[in-house]
């Protein structure tokens, strides 16, 4: 796949293959702050989906390496600012198995994952939108008993950190497994504030280290991080007014097809 939108950029072969530089048209920042005022308003609506959004529309004109660099301010800020609240060091020492292998799953998929062509890596980024769009729309519930948890986690992390090298998304394992975990609404936004702001902080990590981060996106991620907390108060403000129900599966629906175009588009 080629990087149509951004003709002086590297060509980079997987999500932590060779770095990434950005040279980029003005117009380009308009299409950035479009992607993450709306990657950012579903946020602020049902409490995830920036970093899924961003990276699934920007893989539309870039390859997955470029959009996982650009998503990891906005990302990370706003991952932060959603562990905020009431019993932190509670739910982390119970959720830090799951914590522990995401470290360790992105470092291990960073060195282990064949180097391959951006096709590859483009197909897995939407096969993992759709399957996690499919577990969306079908209301798929687990329940995972405490004692299984200080086993389960950590291959829940390992194969989340897998998952965010191969396509620049750690939502798959990782969500499901904290959902089946079955706490109340608020411990749950929090529990996923948290291992999207680990699955963040060593993604940027596993990035530097292979040379992806250079400088020259900075600019192109203040752009994102602006938009994406302006989507986020606008969705926080529409979360009361609009049938979360509704919301969803409108969301869920248009992530699959999304998903549904990345894959094929390679294969076809």
């Amino acid at each position: 796949m080629s990087s149509c939108a951004l003709p002086e950029a590297a060509r980079a072969h997987t999500l932590f293959g060779q770095g990434t530089t950005f040279m980029a048209p003005p117009s380009f920042s308009i299409v950035i702050a479009g992607i993450f005022l709306v990657a950012g308003f579903v946020k602020g609506v049902i409490g995830l989906g920036l970093p899924t959004v961003s990276v699934g529309l920007l893989g539309l004109m870039m390859t997955p390496s470029q959009a996982a660099a650009i998503v990891v301010l906005p990302s990370l800020v706003t991952n932060v600012w959603q562990c905020g609240g009431k019993g932190f060091s509670a739910l982390l020492w119970r959720i830090w198995p799951m914590l522990a292998g995401i470290a360790v799953g992105t470092f291990i998929g960073a060195i282990l994952l064949p180097h391959g062509g951006t096709e590859e890596a483009t197909i897995w980024l939407g096969i993992a939108l759709a399957i996690y769009a499919g577990l969306g729309l079908f209301k798929l519930h687990f329940v995972v008993p405490p004692r299984a948890e200080w086993w389960l986690g950590p291959l829940i992390g390992a194969g989340t950190g897998i998952v965010t090298v191969a396509t620049g998304v750690f939502v798959l394992p990782c969500v499901p497994y904290v959902q089946a975990l079955q706490m109340d609404r608020d411990k749950l936004v929090q529990a996923m504030g948290i291992s999207f702001t680990v699955s963040t902080i060593t993604m940027a990590a596993a990035l530097a280290h292979a040379g992806a981060m250079s400088g020259s996106i900075a600019g192109v991620s203040l752009i994102a991080l602006a938009a994406g907390l302006a989507g986020m108060v606008l969705g926080q403000i529409v979360r009361g007014k609009v049938a979360a129900k509704t919301f969803r599966l409108c969301f869920f629906i248009g992530l699959l097809l999304l998903g549904a175009h990345l894959a094929l588009r390679s294969v076809m």
